[in-house]
């Protein structure tokens, strides 16, 4: 059983935790680029690891999340005025550049210097793969701009999508890097689901049921390598990346487009799911995009002009049991994605890791939260700068492959485990 005050500190992120601290040296995915699409937009407001933040794009095209509250009486800047050089407060006027400066005070004398010595939390930010990503830890630490390869990438070989999961992102996190699961929870989506159809792969994840895990710390995370008999010489390997904090990459099915997902908190008992799928090759097939646009995959739909999920826990997502019973479903859930958020949302808004009996199947689970947790408590406690943050770490990918019976995973997938446009993708 999982020790108390230890997964106390991974799944608290608000500001001053140690968690949180070690989760805001990371470059943060917060924003889709089409919520803020034009200089001199309308803000918006996001909750990003407990804090409240409202996000402008001014006349010179620059984009920053600065905090809700202004501080005059405490109005929310989400009902500001975006006036081309900053933000300002509908109560008295205050406005704020993207640096979180003020630069006009209009209801204070014209003589008066007190605007200069007002300033607001300002995070900075940077365009990358369609994803506005922000930076809120020390300003004097920030880290190279995330490099992942779907990041890099033209818009017509990626699509991204975000949605709102009610839980802790830790148990999120830790459903992304469960490859056992597929075989029963995502069971009779292996053929119909567009971006695993007509994979060599679907046949060993259903014969085999019971993966052997072997797990290899990575210079970014993990490697978490799943093993299925495959041909009578060979086993069938999965691998997936974890990539610290909060990114995994999912091993493709065949030549189909690629999966990655990022949990980041909203607080401490909901987060953001960031889905993607790319092919670092090609286009996007229209098919492919048909399936991730119909919820099948690992995207979801969502109610329209939000972010939370038309399947959701007030109307028990949808739940099917005749397609359950026919064997359409194994969940009788629709989806991909919605069949994981749905799982992981019953376990409760923060699971009670105190009460799990975690078995083989789960050291990827057991050696992600020793990763995080010790590079966290080493940040805390030493000092000692977070591993991941260099772009290196993050131009891996994860692969699905055989492999002859004895042969070491990383060593036979080494060549397939990192992004390089001169390497052809060769998957099962």
């Amino acid at each position: 059983m999982a020790n108390k005050e230890k997964m106390d500190i991974l799944v608290h992120t608000g500001p001053g935790t140690i968690m949180g601290n070690y989760l805001r040296r990371y470059w943060v995915p917060a924003l889709l680029e089409s919520e803020l699409p034009e200089p001199g937009c309308d803000p918006i407001e996001i909750t990003l690891m407990g804090e409240r933040l409202v996000g402008f794009r001014d006349a010179q095209d620059r984009i920053a999340l600065v905090q809700e509250w202004c501080p005059h009486r405490g109005a929310s800047l989400f009902y500001g005025r975006n006036e081309g050089d900053g933000l300002r407060c509908s109560f008295h006027g205050w406005m704020y550049d993207v640096n979180g400066q003020c630069i006009d005070m209009p209801s204070e004398p014209e003589t008066a210097r007190f605007k200069e010595r007002i300033c607001i939390t300002a995070y900075p930010c940077v365009v990358r793969g369609g994803v506005i990503w922000t930076y809120m830890g020390p300003k004097e630490l920030v880290p190279p701009a995330p490099e992942l390869e779907w990041a890099l990438l033209p818009a017509s070989q990626r699509y991204v999508s975000k949605r709102v999961q009610e839980t802790n992102y830790l148990q999120a996190l830790e459903g992304g890097i469960d490859s056992s699961h597929v075989s029963f929870l995502h069971r009779f989506d292996l053929e119909s689901e567009p971006l695993f159809t007509a994979a060599k792969g679907n046949r060993y994840l259903r014969a085999d049921t019971h993966p052997k895990f072997e797990v290899v710390e990575s210079p970014g995370g993990l490697l978490i390598g799943a093993r299925r008999q495959g041909e009578e010489d060979s086993y069938y390997w999965r691998i997936t990346q974890f990539i610290l904090p909060w990114f995994t990459l999912i091993p493709p099915f065949g030549d189909h487009a690629m999966g990655g997902h990022a949990w980041v908190p909203i607080d401490d008992e909901n987060c953001y799911v960031w889905s993607i799928n790319f092919h670092p090759h090609r286009e996007l097939t229209p098919s492919e995009i048909e399936g991730i646009e119909s919820g099948s995959g690992i995207h979801a739909s969502l109610i329209p002009g939000t972010f939370n999920t038309v399947a959701n826990k007030r109307n028990k997502y949808l739940l099917d049991r005749r397609a359950q019973r026919e064997q359409r479903s194994f969940s009788g859930i629709y989806g991909v994605g919605m069949q994981d958020s749905a799982i992981q949302e019953t376990i409760g808004p923060i699971q009670d890791r105190t009460r799990e009996h975690l078995g083989t199947s789960d050291v990827g689970i057991i050696l992600a939260r020793r990763r995080m947790l010790n590079a966290a408590l080493a940040l805390a406690e030493e000092g000692t700068e977070p591993p991941a943050l260099d772009q290196k770490s993050q131009k891996v990918r994860a692969a699905s492959l055989l492999l002859p019976k004895g042969q070491p995973f990383a060593e036979g997938a080494e060549e397939v485990l990192v992004a390089s446009k001169e390497k052809i993708v060769a998957t099962l």
